[in-house]
């Protein structure tokens, strides 16, 4: 009978110990890795503008590269699809809209992902007021002139994706006044704004931010703003109640929200949402949303659910009210 080594034995025993620890928890050696940031609409608008920002903080204080990416398309369901495919480690973040976790529940008969069970909540971002604006050529300057002048001729509004706000707008405009004008929707703002500026189409609604060079140049003139107070960057141009429509549609909050997938330790979910409200609170963000014209910087994630428990209902039944068929 050949008997082990002295030195096997201690080998072995050492090989036993280790395997019966328990395996380091992933919130334990969170990050050691660059962390990816799945943006859902395309380059040059607030959802991508945030993701920058917010993610060059998150990459100064944990010490990894945070890499954002741009996969856009279906009203954010592609990018979402993606994130909820991913591990569940916290090296895999979205940032998206409002449509793709709320409207698209009922603008699509099928999505690819479950707005409610895929995700972890992380954080949500105000996106403030979200203008109406027109074409200099359009001879408007409140919502009943455009109306009007609108009763006769062949006019699109764009909206930066199906079931958006500014979809909302457009369909909530034409139901009020009686009118039929075009939605015509684009995968993002930055094309959209565009196209207002050269004429392409008659107006859009969306974020300060993004249309800021279009009313820098006067390419195009706001004529209203949603909710119900009027917008400090814009003071002089009254809120769409002001002008006499009381609708629902004209009282959302535009917003951008972080998700993690589903699964994703609290422990780094937690800190993530730390991270973002810390990020918030830094003079380069402040400036960011001074600029764009909003309020508040990042809320944590309890903020972020008690918007989509509270404020999510009242989107949906707005969208419904305007029987906009599902595809």
């Amino acid at each position: 009978m050949i008997r082990p080594t002295r030195r096997e034995v201690l080998r072995s025993g050492v090989a036993a110990a280790a395997a019966a620890l328990p395996a380091p928890a992933i919130a334990d050696t969170w990050p050691s890795k660059p962390i990816k940031i799945i943006v859902t609409y395309p380059p040059g608008g607030l959802t991508d503008v945030f993701a920058r920002a917010y993610g060059e903080y998150v990459s100064q204080k944990i010490g990894q590269a945070v890499v954002v990416e741009n996969k856009t398309g279906a009203a954010g369901a592609i990018g979402a699809e993606m994130v909820k495919s991913a591990p569940a480690d916290g090296y895999t973040l979205m940032f998206t809209n409002s449509t793709t976790m709320v409207q698209n529940k009922v603008l699509f008969k099928k999505l690819p992902y479950d707005p409610d069970k895929d995700f972890a909540l992380v954080a949500w971002f105000n996106t403030g007021h979200l203008p109406t604006i027109i074409n200099k050529d359009v001879p408007a300057k409140t919502i009943p002139e455009f109306a009007a002048w609108a009763r006769d001729r062949k006019v699109s509004l764009a909206t930066y994706g199906i079931g958006s706000y500014a979809h909302v707008v457009a369909e909530t405009l034409n139901r009020h006044y009686g009118l039929k004008m075009e939605a015509v929707h684009y995968r993002g703002e930055a094309l959209m704004w565009q196209d207002v500026a050269s004429g392409v189409v008659q107006g859009a609604s969306g974020s300060y931010a993004s249309a800021n060079a279009v009313l820098q140049s006067g390419a195009g003139r706001p004529i209203a703003v949603p909710t119900l107070e009027r917008m400090k960057k814009l003071p002089d141009v009254s809120t769409f109640v002001e002008q006499g429509l009381p609708e629902k549609a004209f009282q959302v909050r535009g917003w951008v929200g972080c998700c993690a997938p589903a699964g994703t330790s609290e422990e780094i979910v937690s800190k993530l949402s730390d991270l973002m409200v810390e990020g918030g609170k830094t003079e380069r963000i402040q400036k960011i949303i001074d600029t764009f014209g909003i309020d508040e910087a990042a809320q944590n994630r309890a903020y972020f659910r008690k918007v989509l428990d509270e404020e999510g209902p009242v989107v949906i039944e707005v969208i419904k009210s305007l029987n906009i068929e599902p595809q």
